[in-house]
């Protein structure tokens, strides 16, 4: 029996069809590139002989309903590749043809073709039985954009249809919602809104600057990720912002990387790049002196910016930038220090993610190498084959359920990947423990064994919430801007009722500010209702009003921020106490430290 997820997967990649057979017959001569299905839905590029419209959208899902009344039966044909060939040809679809080719010039004698109604494709399956099988109630096209042919921006572009299929009209109504839901916590909107980041033409697409509050979430993360680091043997390093090119030629990431290198020329004749990352730096760090066994495991970390020269068309938000901040941390051990090294790093893991509410609801990936082309990858085969094997060991021990993934590895190593679901239901991958055997032995890192001997070191990549820039898009997006006390730009706000109670605010103010509480005193000459308006809108966690009763008993009229529902970013009036200030203080320095 087919799961849900198959199902879903058939029924999207069937919908494709149907709105290639849509597009077909609103546009004769069209001309067919791909069309998979993706994460909640499909898409199929085109070359169309005009420019899409957003009009165009409800006239091709009329057609597409059409087609699925018409009940067409999905009919799978083997043809050699030259019959193949000679059936697009007259079929006037250039596109199927080169696919055709590339498949041949890869191996394939066959090819496997679809006819869905008027529709023939090149497909290898599978399909439902036929176009009826899908609910004309559970699907809609979402959007247009551009595509380049293969991905590959010298080649023509293409125009990319998207859209999403349920399996009932319950499925597609909730998708709807999702998308309001997830308007209202778009990270740019709430970013203004909170002021957290801007960006300036003159500064440049990719490269955003955290104001005073955003500056306030990012140094909050890092003093958090810093300190736990720290207490599993990691010390602070600070490596430069660029560096010869003889240094990524050597690791393997001026290959790696290639067009999306910075180059900086300096008026002395003398070439660097920018730091696509940090790991190079900190292998000269290990080599700067002589290292003993005894002096195993040496643990870096260090959290700085990192360049790639990204497609200005990819770039956008936080999401994808060209300067990222990026959390990292390198462990350099012996071969029997390994699992030990990365069962720490799991452990840090877990206990940060538990700390923002996520752990409950992870899954992990086993990444290892696409073992068909080992020419992806650099390091000998028997490391590999060693590293793979801890990885798996290590999923074992501890219980990480961890699905093998070919092909994902990084350039020198595999990686255990930690994929979280956010409060929208949102797959995001961030950390990740890599091993590497491969860039200690490239950089010739050695250090004196128990044995008198020289032997190189084993290599611990990890991150433990990557870039800064895309951390916090998701926290902006997971929480809806209401962050934990402990990451609040503004903790609490002081709104004194008059004038007359402003020695009281001010005195309230300096308790907060003598205790590191971060503080903001809202004495505008508005009404007590306006601002109180004002400070719900910026998501305060705690709002306290002062007035006569409060200067006189030495308290606070505390408003706790509320939420409505935690899918939802909509927030409710929260209760109201009144309290001792010895007393509130004394809460909030505990809710900060126990970081709920």
């Amino acid at each position: 029996m087919q799961s849900k997820q198959s199902n879903l997967e058939l029924l999207r990649h069937s919908t494709a069809h149907i709105l290639a057979a849509a597009v077909l017959e609103m546009f004769p001569e069209a001309k067919f590139a791909v069309g998979p299905a993706v994460e909640n839905g499909f898409y199929y590029d085109f070359d169309l002989p005009r420019t899409l419209i957003p009009e165009d959208l409800p006239l091709l899902e009329e057609k597409m309903k059409a087609i699925i009344k018409a009940n067409y039966a999905f009919e799978k044909a083997e043809l050699p590749v030259d019959e193949a060939m000679e059936k697009f040809k007259e079929l006037n679809q250039v596109l199927k043809q080169e696919l055709i080719d590339d498949l041949h010039k890869a191996g394939n004698q066959t090819v496997t073709i679809y006819k869905s109604g008027p529709l023939v494709d090149l497909c290898s399956g599978p399909h439902i039985e036929s176009t009826g099988k899908i609910d004309p109630r559970a699907f809609a096209l979402t959007k247009i954009s551009g595509a380049y042919w293969k991905g590959d921006a010298n080649n023509q572009q293409l125009q990319r249809i998207y859209g999403v299929v349920f399996e009932n009209k319950e499925g597609l109504k909730n998708y709807h919602n999702l998308v309001l839901e997830a308007a209202k916590r778009d990270h740019r909107k709430l970013g203004k809104e909170l002021d957290l980041f801007c960006f300036s033409d003159l500064v440049g697409p990719g490269l955003p600057l955290f104001t005073p509050n955003g500056t306030i979430i990012k140094d909050e993360l890092q003093k958090h990720i810093e300190k736990v680091c720290r207490g599993y043997g990691f010390q602070k390093v600070s490596t430069p912002h660029l560096a010869k090119i003889d240094l990524y030629e050597k690791s393997g990431h001026a290959q790696k990387f290639g067009d999306e290198l910075f180059q900086v020329a300096s008026h002395y004749k003398q070439n660097y790049v920018m730091k696509p990352v940090q790991c190079p730096h900190q292998t000269q760090i290990f080599a700067s002196q002589p290292r003993s066994y005894k002096d195993l495991p040496i643990r870096y970390m260090e959290s700085e910016k990192q360049y790639r020269d990204e497609k200005p068309g990819e770039i956008g938000g936080l999401q994808r930038v060209i300067a990222i901040t990026v959390e990292d941390g390198h462990s350099f051990c012996t071969v029997d220090q390994v699992k030990q090294e990365v069962k720490n790093m799991v452990e840090i893991i877990q206990n940060f993610y538990t700390s923002l509410g996520m752990w409950d609801n992870h899954s992990v990936s086993l990444s290892v190498r696409d073992y068909a082309h080992p020419e992806k990858y650099i390091g000998e085969a028997s490391d590999w084959d060693e590293c793979e094997k801890m990885l798996q060991d290590i999923s074992d021990e501890m219980g990480l359920n961890a699905i093998k993934h070919e092909g994902e590895a990084a350039l020198y190593g595999p990686k255990l990947d930690f994929m979280f679901h956010d409060s929208l239901g949102k797959e995001i991958q961030i950390p990740t423990v890599q091993l590497d055997f491969a860039t200690p032995k490239r950089f010739d890192l050695q250090y004196s064994n128990n044995e008198g001997g020289k032997s190189s070191p084993v290599m611990v990549h990890r991150a433990i919430l990557g870039s800064y820039e895309r951390f916090i898009m998701l926290l902006i997006e997971h929480f809806a801007g209401a962050f934990p006390l402990w990451l609040s730009p503004v903790q609490v706000s002081i709104l004194p009722i008059s004038e007359k109670f402003a020695d009281y605010a001010e005195e309230v103010r300096n308790k907060f500010l003598e205790n590191d509480i971060r503080v903001k005193l809202n004495d505008k000459a508005e009404s007590l209702g306006k601002r109180i308006s004002e400070e719900e809108k910026q998501k305060t966690p705690y709002i306290i009003v002062v007035g006569e009763k409060e200067a006189a008993e030495k308290t606070v009229a505390v408003r706790t921020r509320g939420i409505k529902d935690p899918a939802s970013a909509e927030l409710r009036r929260g209760e109201q106490q009144t309290i001792s200030l010895e007393e509130f203080v004394e809460k909030i320095i505990s809710e900060i430290k126990e970081k709920k």
